[in-house]
């Protein structure tokens, strides 16, 4: 069997600028991933048939980004029983709220992880992909952990930073 996937799914193409987060974190891993747009309204037979040959053909997280009505993480959440992210997309009248809504109602047992609207959302998926997949993949988990410090240091290190500031202020 090949090496496990991300499939990162958006409705139009005008979303990559925001899932582009997702895309940079996943490389950043070294996570294989494939990118398609498709759509839950528009082109759902092709969507149900990329799902299931995704799957059979190692997929373990899908990532779905759409705006407006956003139903696509859960069209693809209704066919498949491995994790689903969604990404709201910020656009449209609603500035995304829209998609949340329709991202995280969810009926019960047809769970979507939702993260934030935008491109802090788009970011999150990527890194949740990673902390599922590091489950089963000690080598991930800790380059996961290895991420995590460094953002912890980068923190410190701004404060420190203010710090020094306010004491010569």
């Amino acid at each position: 069997m090949s090496k496990p996937f991300v499939a990162v799914l958006m409705g139009s193409d005008s979303d990559l600028p925001t899932m582009q987060a997702t895309l940079d974190v996943l490389k950043g891993f070294g996570i294989r991933f494939e990118a398609k747009v498709t759509s839950a309204h528009r082109t759902p037979a092709a969507t149900h048939a990329y799902v299931h040959d995704a799957e059979e053909r190692g997929c373990k997280v899908f990532i779905c980004a759409a705006g407006l009505a956003a139903h696509l993480a859960g069209a693809v959440a209704g066919i498949t029983t491995r994790p689903v992210i969604g990404v709201p997309i910020d656009c449209g009248p609603l500035q995304g709220h829209d998609a949340l809504l329709s991202t995280v109602m969810m009926p019960g047992g047809v769970p979507v992880a939702t993260v934030a609207i935008g491109s802090a959302g788009a970011k999150n998926a990527g890194y949740l992909a990673a902390q599922i997949l590091a489950v089963a993949d000690d080598v991930l988990a800790v380059a996961v952990k290895e991420e995590r410090a460094k953002s912890a240091a980068v923190v410190e290190a701004k404060d420190a930073k203010l710090q020094e500031k306010l004491a010569n202020f």
